[in-house]
């Protein structure tokens, strides 16, 4: 009896190790089913990222996708950090330039032999590449600048065409301000105090010239020189002398959701990243008011947007075989099918950095503008994302931050701004 007992011991601890050791070899998932996790930061489309992995599960039945969606005002960089730092790390995440290229470096698999990669438009693979070798596939082509309600400009008498100069542009916002009631406005700009990538983003169109519009020079930039700090320091003090106060507590969500969609102002800083969100309140929006101006920095009459690839995707190599084969292949199928394609640019209304799609078919006129600038030469690159790993966060946003509050002086924050650009590149 007892030799029974010790018997069928031996047989469940066996059983049990079999099963516990099946059970941890779970990346690939059970029954062969392979299950991906994926890092998404783009918020506004979200929704559109749900439904095209929901039809590749429909075609690949043994793929299950996990999805994780953090930002519009919740801190993405560090929720990403906080995956890696507690063996969480998903399959496929957003790079947001080469600062992310080289922190992530260790996990990222080579993509240069993806379709994804071979049909991306000449030079949109550069700011995922480090030492010739591409990194991540482009999210997308985005660009962003002063984005305007052109109805609340035209009933002010301010035709947003006219405006060729930063001289025009400063007379514009006077006229609209001085119709403030009349319009039915709470005030001419909101622009997001409260938001660092916001508040990095417009820092880009500064310090992009300063780097000749180069990712490369600015990833590679030892020191800012802030050259065109000057010019910085005038649209800064105009925006806050005619922006929705308190500056410092407006968040992404009631500059662009509630007080511009809702026609309480007339100028934001934002991308065309906006546009499905304002297509969700008002599908008229987007067609028939939404405008973009860009700003003068190198040259008082010849402005230009900042706009090309901002995110890329990355493949987490660090993972099973099986995992990064299926993550490769859902990134080639959403760029490279027809399903794909045809979702990108009616969906997700992306403003495609691929070969392949009619730009034609693009859905509205502020991405057409954008993609035309883009063409002619008239945009400077995400600068900002290629500065030193938590620079704009943690150095250039708070000293922004007490300038806007009236704490330092603007001397004060170029020169706490330039010093801290050295110490952490």
């Amino acid at each position: 009896m007892k030799k029974r007992l010790i018997g069928l011991f031996f047989t469940l601890t066996v059983f049990l190790l079999i099963g516990s050791a099946c059970s941890t070899n779970t990346e690939s998932g059970n029954n062969d089913q392979v299950e991906l996790s994926i890092f998404n930061i783009k918020v506004e489309t979200k929704d559109q990222l749900e439904e095209m992995i929901a039809k590749y599960e429909e075609e690949n039945p043994d793929v299950k996708i996990n999805l994780t969606t953090v930002g519009g005002g919740q801190d993405a960089t560090s929720a990403l950090q906080a995956k890696f730092s507690s063996n969480d790390e998903p399959n496929i995440f957003l790079l947001g330039g080469l600062s992310d290229v080289a922190k992530y470096q260790d996990y990222l698999i080579d993509v240069s032999e993806m379709e994804s990669a071979k049909t991306a438009i000449d030079g949109t693979l550069e700011g995922a590449t480090l030492d010739g070798t591409p990194y991540g596939i482009p999210l997308n082509i985005e660009g962003y600048s002063w984005m305007i309600n052109k109805d609340i400009f035209n009933q002010a008498g301010v035709d947003p065409e006219s405006i060729g100069s930063y001289q025009d542009f400063v007379e514009a916002v006077e006229t609209i301000d001085s119709q403030k009631e009349e319009l039915g406005l709470e005030s001419v700009f909101a622009f997001s105090g409260k938001e660092d990538w916001v508040v990095s983003q417009f820092s880009s169109h500064f310090t992009s010239p300063e780097f000749n519009n180069s990712v490369i020079e600015a990833y590679e930039s030892e020191q800012l020189d802030l050259e065109y700090g000057s010019r910085m320091k005038e649209y800064t003090d105009l925006f806050n002398q005619y922006n929705a106060q308190p500056i410092l507590s407006l968040d992404y969500s009631t500059s662009v959701e509630e007080m511009f969609a809702g026609g309480q102002v007339a100028i934001i800083h934002q991308g065309n990243w906006i546009i499905p969100s304002l297509d969700s309140i008002d599908e008229s929006f987007a067609s028939e008011k939404l405008g973009i101006l860009p700003m003068y920095v190198e040259d008082d009459t010849e402005g230009k947007i900042i706009a090309g690839p901002s995110w890329f995707w990355g493949i987490n190599g660090d993972k099973d075989e099986a995992s990064v084969e299926e993550s490769k292949a859902f990134m080639d199928w959403m760029y490279t099918s027809d399903y794909g394609q045809e979702k990108i640019m009616s969906d997700f209304k992306y403003i495609p950095a691929h070969e392949g799609y009619d730009t034609d078919a693009i859905a509205d006129e502020v991405s057409k503008t954008i993609y035309e600038m883009l063409m002619n030469g008239e945009t400077g690159v995400w600068a900002n994302n290629q500065y030193p790993d938590g620079f704009f966060s943690t150095a250039l946003f708070p000293e922004f931050q007490k300038y806007l509050n009236g704490d330092i002086t603007w001397e004060d924050f170029e020169e706490v701004t330039k010093e801290n650009y050295s110490k952490m590149r």
